[in-house]
């Protein structure tokens, strides 16, 4: 992700990347180049004093996201940072305090929010009534780096915390109704993981105006390429589907594909006095949709707008704060088994 933001803001002519930081010198040095010779770093604090930056790009490990957000803040730039906003809720509110605090525009990674089909995907649900049924998975099956980086990544936290996030916000700007309770199961497939930790999770969530949700996630190479990406609305009137998976030709375990619409289904459930269907299936293409790096790379141009035109964020930080306690509280239901009320 860090490296798909810097090609971002390199092509982006309002930015001018002041330097690269990152611990691993093989690849910072391949990135550096690829950005024509950015100044390297391997340590974050020294970075922020020397190069003095306006904006900072956050796309670390998720354990360490809330503190350099805020050390960033504090040392005068604004903040674009990759979701999770923190591993707490009350680290999250800390860090959309200090910006509201300081006047700094804070940005965080829902690259789906950016995503024309998946806009026009919330759009259509919006208008298939009330109460909408939610179903939505994505399971990856990962082999050498492929597993090595879910497997860090799970040493923060688990994959519907990780991955959900993005899906339940989906869920929340489709209801646009509160979310009161939440229950979750899990299984710890793999003994490489930390003890505790598990990678698989299926979350469910019910909102105030009766629509319910499902999120499913699982990483690791024991996981299944069938049915691994799902994404379906139901309501009175009728669903959507978005069309993909094994259509794009690719893995479940390519980040690439896992943005990838192809097209829309819409499947209108009215019936004649004969009990046929007044309507045809619409299939709508999507297929123009921006690439991985596009999707970055508008996820950038929201965050330069942001401080250029002074956009307000209150409401996306907010849901970033929302969301993420949703699937905290999935991951407190499976280590509890009890249902969590919100």
């Amino acid at each position: 992700m860090g490296a798909s933001h810097a090609r971002a803001y390199h092509h982006l002519p309002e930015f001018e990347i002041a330097g690269v930081v990152s611990r691993g010198p093989a690849s910072r040095g391949k990135l550096a180049a690829e950005l024509g010779g950015a100044v390297e770093f391997d340590n974050f604090e020294k970075a922020l004093a020397e190069t003095k930056p306006d904006a900072v790009c956050i796309s670390t490990y998720p354990d360490t996201h809330a503190g350099y957000a805020i050390r960033a803040m504090e040392a005068g730039a604004h903040v674009f940072v990759e979701k999770p906003l923190a591993l707490t809720v009350e680290e999250a509110q800390n860090v959309v305090e200090t910006a509201r605090r300081l006047d700094r525009k804070l940005v965080v990674g829902y690259i789906l929010r950016q995503h024309p089909a998946w806009t026009k995907f919330i759009d259509i649900a919006q208008t298939l009534g009330k109460p909408l049924v939610m179903r939505m998975n994505l399971n990856q099956q990962s082999r050498g780096d492929e597993w090595r980086v879910p497997k860090n990544l799970m040493d923060s936290m688990s994959p519907i915390v990780d991955c959900g996030v993005h899906y339940v916000d989906v869920m929340c700007q489709m209801t646009r109704a509160k979310p009161v309770r939440v229950h979750a199961i899990g299984a710890r497939l793999s003994e490489e993981l930390k003890p505790g930790m598990y990678n698989y999770g299926q979350l469910q969530v019910v909102f105030e105006d009766g629509s319910v949700g499902w999120y499913e996630a699982g990483w690791g190479p024991m996981m299944s390429e069938e049915a691994f990406f799902v994404k379906d609305v139901v309501g009175p009137a009728g669903c959507v589907s978005i069309v993909a998976g094994k259509e794009n030709g690719a893995g479940s375990a390519d980040i690439g594909a896992h943005t990838k619409t192809n097209r829309l289904k819409l499947h209108h459930g009215e019936l004649d006095t004969d009990g046929r269907f007044v309507k045809e299936d619409e299939y709508i293409d999507t297929s123009d949709e921006p690439d991985h790096d596009g999707l970055c790379e508008r996820e950038q141009i929201f965050f330069r707008d942001a401080i250029l035109r002074g956009l307000d964020l209150g409401d996306h930080m907010d849901d970033a704060v929302n969301s993420l306690r949703i699937v905290l509280a999935a991951d407190e239901s499976f280590r509890t088994g009890q249902v969590v009320s919100l």
